[in-house]
């Protein structure tokens, strides 16, 4: 099992910047494909971005260009860093783990953090 603990939200003003981080422990974080989803007050959650286990990144078109993520094995930590923040990022981010490839559907994810709030306004 891999346990995955966010951090790193608050509360900014449109064109603000925040930087999340994803903290993983337990079993081995190196295969995982690791990724970021987020939901809006309201909505159902979607996927922002991605990042394999050769560190290589994809995005929602949502985000970007003004978001940027990225691994640290040796830390376990996957973090991103959220630049020109608008109203419409607003949400609870959530950092998840998936083994043998990435996805952008939230039901064949493995493991989920409990997630960290993001304000925009």
């Amino acid at each position: 099992h891999v346990q995955l603990v966010e951090s790193g939200g608050g509360s900014v003003q449109p064109g603000g910047s925040l930087k999340l981080f994803c903290a993983a422990s337990g079993e081995n974080f190196k295969p995982y494909c690791m990724h970021w989803f987020r939901q809006a007050p309201g909505m159902e959650r979607e996927w922002v971005s991605w990042v394999t286990f050769t560190n290589s990144p994809a995005y929602d078109r949502s985000v970007r260009g003004r978001f940027t993520s990225a691994r640290e094995d040796a830390n376990d930590t996957l973090w991103m860093r959220m630049d020109n923040l608008k109203p419409e990022d607003t949400g609870i981010y959530y950092c998840a783990a998936k083994r043998r490839g990435c996805t952008t559907q939230e039901s064949l994810l493995d493991y989920w953090g409990q997630g960290t709030q993001v304000t925009v306004s």
